[in-house]
């Protein structure tokens, strides 16, 4: 599968947008051949932006744990109302370490 491709997020569930792959154990932390996810550009960068690696490999490592965290629940909810050419910025979170 290509790198960026256009279909709908696994996330957000938009769809005809931007897609990449995103390890959901990431690859320094064991995830090379684990299990993928396609998601839009924005959830991809804000899930990045809100959690480190760690965190993302020890308890969201998965679609439905990722959806039902607090943070990252509340930009699924706005994002889903954006047009899918919106350009989104993302910011780092203060609070991750």
């Amino acid at each position: 599968m290509p790198k960026n491709v256009h279909g709908k997020c696994e996330l957000c569930g938009r769809e005809n947008v931007e897609t990449t792959i995103h390890h959901l154990t990431p690859k320094e932390m064991g995830g090379t051949f684990k299990p993928t996810s396609s998601l839009c550009l924005p959830c991809h960068k804000q899930i990045h932006a809100l959690y480190t690696n760690e965190e993302l490999a020890a308890r969201l490592n998965t679609i439905r744990l990722l959806r039902e965290d607090e943070k990252i629940n509340k930009f699924i909810k706005w994002i889903r109302k954006q047009p899918a050419t919106r350009l989104i910025r993302t910011r780092k979170s203060r609070e991750r370490k």
